[in-house]
């Protein structure tokens, strides 16, 4: 399946919620949470009938980029984005240290060493495959029953396990010395990561194995899952859709999060026996996860194995557009 192909689902003529994905370029200084009100905002502001909304996993207000917002049905699918691999653009600033390990926060350490851009080249080996990281104090994780921000911001001694995450990717994008040769300033990196990494922590490591230490000055995300930031659309785009009751010309269908995921075609029986959570016997296909689909009507996410197919995710989608 092709995500990066825009669908036109219907229009909620006769109150039809919409389905599908919206793409945004979240600004920095704006959490997930307020994208998603900006989505539902545009949807009242565009009369649209009331539809479940969610984002497909958490970013930073200090970090912009792509935030994946799913719409009616489609919210059944925000879940797996949450294990999806993200790709990010960051930079990195050496010699100073803040406790946010972001730009926003306090210093706590500095260091008047600089490193060559070879050694930051060499190292780059070192956090690359299966690494063990500690995630910031300032993070939405939870100590005993409270976020450890919290903790932080009040004060508060944080001491958080190191975790396994995995890098698939970590390249050089960009150095910047005070001098043409010299030690390196600032580096920007593009990674590729698994879920649960933290790119303040990988920061942080890579500065402290170069003998310096470090915080980010620019963090965006460029790919969350399938979607990627030529498919994403700014708040200002969005509204003026809104206005113009067009925001069904900016989703991106169901299925567009599910891009790694084969179909299975269905005829009128089978699609209401799935619809019932019956179970379909005899099927030909090799074992694995299938996207039922009746026509190009999404029915269900269904797991095969040994020929048995069973519904994991039905949806409720209209067989013919009202």
């Amino acid at each position: 399946m092709n995500a990066s192909s825009r669908s036109t689902p219907e229009k909620p003529r006769s109150g039809r919620p919409l389905s599908g994905w919206l793409v945004l370029d979240k600004p920095p200084g704006l959490g997930s949470t307020q994208g998603v009100s900006a989505v539902k905002r545009a949807l009242r502001q565009g009369g649209y009938a009331k539809t479940k909304v969610g984002h497909g996993g958490t970013l930073d207000p200090l970090a912009e980029g792509v935030l994946p917002v799913a719409l009616g049905e489609a919210t059944k699918l925000a879940g797996r984005m949450l294990d999806a691999r993200k790709i990010y653009r960051f930079t990195l600033r050496f010699g100073v240290e803040t406790d946010t390990l972001d730009a926003e926060g306090a210093v706590i350490a500095t260091s008047d060493r600089r490193p060559a851009l070879a050694e930051v080249e060499a190292v780059l080996a070192r956090f690359t495959g299966v690494i063990a990281q500690v995630p910031p104090a300032y993070s939405a994780l939870k100590v005993d029953g409270q976020r450890a921000y919290d903790l932080a911001r009040a004060g508060k001694a944080v001491a958080l396990a190191a975790r396994e995450v995995t890098i698939d990717r970590l390249a050089i994008c960009r150095a910047e010395a005070a001098m043409p040769g010299g030690p390196i300033d600032h580096v920007t990196l593009e990674a590729e990561v698994s879920k649960g990494t933290y790119i303040r922590s990988l920061v942080r490591d890579i500065a402290q194995a170069l003998g310096t230490c470090g915080h980010v000055t620019f963090l965006r995300r460029i790919k969350a899952g399938p979607f990627t930031e030529s498919q994403s659309i700014s708040l200002d785009k969005l509204e003026e859709a809104a206005k113009g009751q067009r925001l069904e010309h900016l989703l991106l269908p169901l299925e567009a999060g599910l891009d790694d995921i084969p179909a299975l075609h269905l005829d009128q029986t089978g699609a209401q026996a799935v619809r019932q959570g019956r179970v379909l016997s005899g099927m030909p296909h090799p074992s694995g996860l299938y996207l039922a689909k009746l026509g190009t009507v999404p029915v269900a996410l269904m797991e095969i194995a040994d020929g048995t197919a069973r519904v994991v995710r039905g949806f409720n989608c209209p067989d013919v557009a009202e």
